[in-house]
Order: structure tokens, then sequence, then C-alpha cells
């Protein structure tokens, strides 16, 4: 028994002994695998980075199927897109030998806040040289992101009167080298703002969005509203501007600005030709009274007022004021103390007013931006308050009657001078012009004499279905384009809409030896769609003297 129990633990030593060997001989450590990621520690947005990942094998054992990962930073714009990460596989990498070092590069350009920091991260995972198992190996690289030279700022007052209309605007500007593509910027608002409008429109009345953004390319967005709140409260604006990667919002910066509620204590509102909502027209003289009102608890003292005019269609020869100072290269308009009693001393609930006249030309000035939708704008300036004032300007409608018996038309027959007991045919045309903004509705309409008939002739025939008659108040009604509109330009930009029809005249005995009207003045009208106003434009009667037929004379348009 003895013998038995030294032959088994010799065999136990023999057998840890070998064990040991071979486990000794097929250890390894992930440790001898060093994997880094190389770049910069801090970069500026959209300024391209490259990152180095190399690694080397510092054991003696031959690394087979490597597979290297590498994950770019969150919203890194690598190529044409947002990228995540990249992979490279054992066929490009090959089996990595004892000693053997490689390096692969990554560029991508960095999106985020300032002082973000930016994480890339890296893996190489592998299998030792007869070896089953397979290992990883990870590291990682921070990057801060150290400026934004992005100029993105509210120009807003620090104070503000409670419950009155304001304007604000938000001034961004871009120093990248690099283009901005879907640019998106937000304001939140505090409590009790009422957004009015913007310029530019925006979305949801909160939200901007620029297509592109240059280097040295910027601009503003303009905004109006009204807050409400307690007389010293604080109310925060919030704005932030970033990138839109598909459906996620990159926030790239972000800017607050906080205003306190005041005391008012000035209001200032004008009339023109005695409304206070006023649609002007062109070639028209505008009475403009520019009232002022203490609203305060305390008295104003030696107050002055502004009136700046802005607007190419004022014409500046022709303004007249009884008690301001014009500067025309200025355009503005002064009155102070010495002329005006209430502007020296204008107590608790007092008012005052200023007034000037002024004409607006007869069209807008060939170096006019636009061709629709004209304005002309009043910027009032007293004391702190600054308010503006729009008015709109109408479209200039056209419309043209005539008569004639000698056309090409239809053919018309019957005595010439007309005589009594006889029908006469004549052909009346229509003719429409709408300059300026667009209309909807538009109709032209006129009365027939009862001695007057329709013979059905109409042309072209697709103005049939808009053409008709009442024959108990004998209106004749032609809704152009079947009512739908007249866009701004039609028939100046292109050839007018036009309507011929054909009418009868019956003389009667007692217009024997007179002129003898064949149809009533002629009204175009329709809805204004940038005033919100009906405009209407009449063009006169038209009688037996035919003044557009040439062949016609006044003799012969006497009745016989």
């Amino acid at each position: 028994m003895k013998k038995i129990i030294i032959v088994v633990i010799i065999l136990a030593v023999i057998i840890g002994v070998l064990g040991f060997w071979y486990w000794q001989r097929n250890d390894y450590s992930k440790e001898t695998l060093k994997l880094e990621i190389l770049g910069p520690s801090e970069t500026a947005i959209s300024q391209e980075v490259e990152y180095t990942v190399r690694y080397k094998n510092n054991g003696d054992i031959t690394l087979e199927e490597p597979r290297l990962i590498f994950e770019f930073p969150e919203n890194t714009l690598s190529g044409e897109g947002f990228a995540k990460r990249q992979e490279i596989g054992p066929d490009e990498l090959g089996d990595i030998y004892p000693g053997q070092e490689k390096t692969f590069k990554f560029k991508g350009r960095l999106f985020g806040e300032e002082n973000e920091i930016k994480t890339a991260k890296a893996w190489l995972s592998y299998k030792p040289k007869n070896l089953k198992a397979r290992y990883d190996s990870s590291t990682t690289l921070n990057i801060k992101i150290n400026s934004v030279p992005l100029t993105f700022d509210f120009d807003l007052p620090s104070k503000i009167e409670a419950d009155k209309e304001f304007k604000f605007s938000l001034n961004y500007f871009s120093s990248l080298d690099y283009p901005l593509a879907n640019v998106g910027i937000k304001i939140e608002y505090p409590t009790d703002f009422e957004f009015i409008e913007s310029n530019p429109s925006s979305l949801g009345k909160n939200e901007w969005e620029i297509s592109l953004l240059n280097k040295a390319e910027g601009g503003r967005i303009e905004i109006k509203g009204r807050l409400k709140g307690d007389i010293k409260e604080q109310k925060m604006f919030l704005a932030t501007v970033g990138i839109w990667q598909e459906d996620e919002f990159v926030l790239l910066k972000e800017v607050t600005r906080g205003v306190e509620i005041m005391r008012p204590g000035l209001d200032v509102f004008q009339t023109i030709n005695g409304d206070d909502n006023y649609t002007a027209n062109f070639n028209e003289v505008l009475h403009y009274e520019i009232f002022f009102r203490n609203i305060g608890r305390e008295p104003f003292s030696d107050l002055f007022l502004v009136a700046r005019l802005d607007g190419d269609i004022f014409d500046l020869d022709s303004l007249k004021t009884d008690s301001g100072q014009f500067n025309k290269e200025e355009k503005t308009i002064i009155w102070d103390r010495r002329k005006v009693s209430k502007l020296a001393f204008l107590d608790q609930g007092e008012e005052g007013m200023v007034e000037f006249w002024i004409n607006l030309k007869d069209s807008p000035p060939a170096t006019a931006n636009q061709n629709k939708n004209f304005a002309v704008k009043n910027t009032v300036l007293i004391s702190k308050l600054s308010q503006e004032f729009i008015t709109k300007i109408n479209s200039k409608l056209e419309l043209a009657q005539r008569a004639y018996f000698n056309d090409e038309v239809f053919g018309n027959s019957g005595p010439i001078p007309s005589r009594v007991g006889d029908a006469t045919t004549y052909t009346i045309i229509w003719q429409a012009k709408n300059y300026y903004n667009d209309l909807k509705n538009a109709k032209v309409k006129a009365f027939l004499p009862s001695n007057v008939t329709l013979t059905g002739k109409i042309y072209p025939e697709g103005e049939v279905s808009k053409f008709s008659f009442d024959s108990r108040s004998r209106e004749i009604i032609w809704s152009i384009k079947d009512g739908e509109g007249m866009e701004a330009g039609t028939g100046v930009l292109n050839t007018p809409p036009l309507i011929a029809f054909q009418v009868a005249l019956a003389p009667t005995p007692d217009q024997k030896g007179k002129v003898a009207p064949i149809i009533g003045e002629a009204r175009i009208s329709g809805e204004d769609q940038w005033t919100e106003k009906t405009i209407q434009v009449k063009t006169p009667a038209v009688d037996t003297t035919l003044p557009d037929d040439q062949n016609i004379s006044d003799h012969t348009g006497i009745i016989q």
C-alpha cells in the first residue's frame, strides 16, 4: 500500500508540472496589444479633426482574424452625412504578427456646444494563434469643443411696457470656414407673451429654418409681440441655434435675455385722413395726425417728437407742416416745445397733437424692390417710446368700357344714325387691369337702359359662363376668372382679360334729336388680399356718339 501511495503522488506531481507548463505556454494577456487613439485635445466646431488609431502587438504570439471598429463622437459629419462608426475587417487588416504596428486614420467635423466634450471610441477584437478564445481591446479619446464661432444674440430692450406692442430681433452671423446646412433657430417665449408676426415668417410662431449659412453670412429675425405682466416683473427669452440631423436637433449655441416690465408713461397713435386704420391709394393726399397722451403718474416736460417716413412711394417734395421742421435727406419731421405747447409740458392725462400732409406718388418707382403688396411706414419717436405705423396701399384697378358700331367681332346692323322705330346693334367691350395686389371676387357691373337689350352674342366663348344679366334690375355682371380673382399684374404683365357682348338699341320717340345712352357707367371691384379692403373703380357710361369708334361722329350720334 505504501508503494502504491508513493506512485500516485509521483504521478500527480508529474501531471501538475505538465499542466502548469501547458497553461504557461498557452496563457495570453490582452495587455500585450497596445491600442490607442491619437488626435487633438481641443477643436472648434465644424473644423476637420483627424483621428489616428494605432495598435501594436507587443507579444510573441500572432493575432488572427482581427476586426477594428471606430466610433465617431456623437454628431460628427464625415463625408456626405453624419457618421456613427466604421469597421475594418480581417481581409484588410490581415494577421497581426509579433512586434507589428499599424495605424488607420478617420476624419470628421464635430458639432456641438461650446465646452462640450466629444468622445471617440475604438475596439479591436482578435484571436491569439492556437487559442479558441477571442479577446478585445478598447480605448477612447476626448476632444473639447473650445469655440463656436457663431454670433447669435438678442437685440431686445431691457425694459418693456406692459401690454404694448414692441419689436425685437435675433441677429446671427457665421465665422465658420465650413458652410452650415439645415440650420434651425428656436425661441422660447416667457409666459404671457403674445406673438403677433415675424419677418421672415416662422414655423409655428417660434421656429425658423435657414437652408444654408456660409462663412461671413448672417441675417436677422424680427419679431413683433406684446407682453403682459406686473410692474418690475422679470421675463426671460431663450433662443437656440443648431442644425437638423435627420429628426434630431443638434444644439450649437443658446442665448438668454431678461426684460423687466415697466410702467407705461406715454401713449402714441395716429390717424390718416381721420381714420386710425387707413388704407391708402396711389396718387392720394394723406393727412397725418399724430396724438401723444400722458398715461403715467408724472408730468412730462421739454419733449420733442420725431416722425420718420419710410417708403419710396412718398412724394417728399409735397410735404407740408405748420409747426414741424422737415429734413428731406433724413426723411424726418421734428416738433419741439417752441411750437407745440404740449411738448413743453404734458400733465397727467393730457393729450397733444401734431400734423402734416404728404402726397403719394401715382405709381411705385422703377427702383422698387417688389411688384406687389406696397406699404409706407411712419415711425414716431417721443421720449423713450418708439412706435411704428404701417399703412398698406390698395391695388390699382383699371377698366376700359368701349362701344363700337363698326367692329370685326360680331358685325353690327341697323341704321346709323339710329332711328326711332328701328333697332341698331352695338358691340360693348370691357377690358380690366390689376396692378399691385392680388384680388379675389373681381367683378364688373353695369346697367342697361330700358330700351337696350342683349342679343345673346358673347365673345370669347369661354366667358359665356361668367356673364349674367338680371332682367328685373337690368344689371349685367361679369365675374372675371369665375370670380376666383386677379393676380397682381393681370392685364399689365400679360394680355388683359376681355369680354365683348352685343346689345340692341331701339330709340324711343322722346329721344329723337338727342343722344341716347347705350350702357351705364361700368364699375369694377375686387377684394384686395393685401389691404383686406374692397376696392372699386368706375368708368363713364357710353352713348350713341361712340367716342371710341372713329367712324362715328357727334352728329351721327343724334337719334333720327
